[in-house]
């Protein structure tokens, strides 16, 4: 009796799939309820932007959209948490964070960043193949960059923002996706579904949700798309290894990667970001 005691006092931590999955509506819901939140947010900035005379094209360019995420990801993450403990379980057990395992699990996330970039790659070029044929390289700039978009605040306020948005966007977004899309949804749905769809529908509303981050309509498709892959990617990584460190390493590389161009904006004289 006391080796069973000790034994429940030493309970492994929870993975992702290991308890009794919530309801459907739930695991579905709740991703779908991150997109809503990520397109108001990119409503109200745009209506804000506008109502200080900056109108432009809706959604707005990703310097504003990662800074708007900021209120998403904590209302997401307060969400995901919530929801977990309803099912008798934690985010950090599904993150499975060790600082033995930190350097092995950056080693994985370089793996998997790597693994991962390939189809996306391959996704963003195949829908630009499909959208304009030979002259699909001639039009990467006009379809990820509208200049209309381009900010003309004052330099020092872009040069917050720019700082905002890189120490809170990347270090947040990353672990709070992963509890959502696979730690949450993937997990609780490859209890109750077949695995290739357990991993497909997060994938496809994970996919839905980047539509916000586009610059053009061309963009959009491009990211449905690429980001479908990549979730899948994931998805697959994620039931393989049963923990989320490794893949959250990978996706927080991706975020920095697009949110540290922002620091330009810094070392630039102000009257090359002024209007």
């Amino acid at each position: 009796m006391s080796t069973d005691a000790a034994s429940a006092g030493q309970e492994a931590p929870t993975r992702v799939g290991d308890i009794e999955p919530a309801p459907v509506r739930s695991l579905v819901g709740l991703p779908i309820l991150r997109v809503v939140l990520v397109g108001c947010a990119a409503l109200l900035t745009w209506l804000g932007l506008a109502a200080a005379g900056e109108p432009g094209p809706f959604p707005p360019t990703i310097l504003f959209a990662a800074v708007a995420m900021l209120p998403v990801n904590l209302v997401s993450l307060a969400l995901v948490r919530r929801a977990l403990h309803r099912e008798g379980q934690r985010a950090r057990d599904l993150i499975d964070f060790s600082w033995r395992r930190l350097g092995t699990d950056v080693l994985w996330g370089l793996l998997w960043l790597v693994v991962l970039w390939v189809p996306f790659v391959l996704a963003v070029m195949g829908v630009m193949f499909a959208l304009y044929g030979a002259d699909a390289f001639a039009n990467f700039q006009t379809v990820f960059y509208d200049p209309e978009s381009a900010p003309s605040f004052d330099h020092t306020l872009l040069a917050v923002l720019a700082i905002v948005s890189v120490v809170t966007f990347a270090p947040l977004n990353a672990p709070v996706e992963e509890l959502v899309y696979r730690g949450y949804s993937q997990g609780g749905l490859v209890r109750r579904w077949p695995a290739i769809w357990a991993i497909v529908v997060p994938s496809a509303i994970f996919a839905a949700q980047h539509v916000f981050y586009a610059a053009t309509t061309d963009a959009m498709l491009v990211y449905l798309a690429a980001f479908f892959v990549w979730g899948i990617g994931s998805g697959l990584i994620v039931l393989w290894q049963r923990r989320l460190m490794p893949i959250i390493v990978a996706h927080l590389l991706v975020n920095l990667f697009t949110s540290l161009p922002a620091l330009v904006i810094v070392f630039l004289p102000p009257g090359a970001v002024a209007g």
